[in-house]
């Protein structure tokens, strides 16, 4: 009947994968945007 649970779930909250995460997606999502044309037009490239 303690409330340990409450403060072990604010503590996950405030380090969320998912939160660190979404301000990077602005500058990664293009790169890997980039990186996913080059490897697609190497390999019609080299199938051609």
């Amino acid at each position: 009947m303690s409330h340990h649970h409450d403060s072990a779930h604010a503590t996950d909250a405030s380090t969320d994968p998912v939160e660190a995460v979404v301000p990077l997606i602005p500058v990664v999502l293009p790169i890997v945007g980039g990186v996913l044309m080059f490897l697609l037009a190497f390999i019609a490239v080299t199938l051609a």
